[in-house]
């Protein structure tokens, strides 16, 4: 069966899924090369898939609607990159993918973009730092830092796709 047809068919079961896939990623990593190969090859097999700058439309709350597409999409892939991290919205999305994992039993792809796994599960290289500069930032809600560092924990024990220096093997 092929895997638009999977989709469709079995997207098509659950009246609340709007997308088949929702790509969570870091735009200035991997917006104009990586992701936009991703995503034209899902959409050219017919799999309805979600990226930020393709959907959403201008005026809307922007943190409202990601989130609302995260829990309306069959699948969340998360495109982790050396930036990823330093971005609260990122992590926001990743926090909501992990609670619709455990909640409405959606599918979590991660892919490590020129990222080690081990960097993201024990937030270390850049991911460290960019955690050092949250908990500066964040100081007063230590508790959203925590959120934050246990989705990456969880979404990093996943299996997935380890794409450093493919080009070159």
């Amino acid at each position: 069966m092929a895997a638009s047809t999977f989709l469709s068919s079995s997207s098509s079961s659950h009246p609340s899924w709007t997308y088949d896939v929702f790509l969570s990623f870091r735009g200035e990593d991997t917006r104009k090369n990586f992701i936009d190969h991703l995503y034209f090859a899902l959409r050219d097999t017919g799999i309805n898939t979600f990226r930020d700058d393709n959907e959403l439309r201008r005026g809307e709350d922007i943190t409202s609607e990601l989130l609302s597409a995260i829990q309306r999409s069959k699948i969340s892939v998360i495109v982790f990159s050396s930036n990823y991290a330093a971005s609260r919205w990122c992590l926001e999305e990743l926090v909501k993918i992990m609670e619709c994992r455990r909640t409405v039993r959606q599918l979590v792809l991660p892919i490590f973009y020129d990222v080690e796994p081990s960097d993201v599960r024990n937030q270390t290289g850049s991911f460290a730092k960019a955690f050092s500069e949250h908990e500066k930032r964040y100081l007063l809600d230590i508790d959203k830092v925590l959120r934050w560092r246990r989705a990456l924990i969880e979404a990093a024990n996943l299996s997935g796709w380890d794409l450093r220096n493919t080009a070159n093997r």
